[in-house]
């Protein structure tokens, strides 16, 4: 299990690793291609005060609500945070046994304002069990066919 968090300023390429048994595990953090602005992703993104619209909030939230969709875009648009994606491989004895992106969850904030990117690790722990369980079958099919 990774234990470790990514720190709370986050580059692309940043790793924390873990060991499971003798499985090196690695969590990966790259920047996600799709680059649509935040607004554009969430059809809620901007508060509204609609009731039937997405984004709703009641008016005396709708102040905070709008200040705080402003910081973020405003941090979106000089490049402060953006969308990533957590990819977990795993090795033994220097031996990958899983591709590259094979274990991964894209569209995820990376340095969002006021995150410390804690999420990043929580993905990773939860790519962790599918990647062991990949990396695992491939090495029993590797051993079956050595005979």
């Amino acid at each position: 299990m990774f234990d470790k968090n990514f720190d709370s300023f986050v580059c692309e390429g940043d790793t924390i690793t873990c060991e499971v048994g003798a499985f090196t595990c690695t969590a990966t953090v790259y920047r996600d291609d799709n680059a649509d602005k935040p607004d554009e992703r969430d059809d809620g993104f901007w508060p509204s005060r609609d009731p039937e619209a997405a984004g709703y909030v009641l008016p005396e939230n709708f102040d905070a609500q709008q200040a705080i969709a402003e910081k973020v875009m405003m941090a979106w648009m000089q490049d402060e945070w953006w969308y990533c994606g957590v990819a977990v491989t795993i090795a033994c004895e220097d031996v990958e046994l899983t591709g590259q992106y094979e274990h991964a969850l894209w569209g995820i904030e990376c340095n969002y304002p006021d995150s410390k990117n804690e999420y990043l690790r929580e993905v990773a722990n939860d790519l962790l069990h599918e990647a062991l369980a990949g990396a695992r079958e491939k090495l029993a099919r590797l051993c079956t066919h050595a005979d």
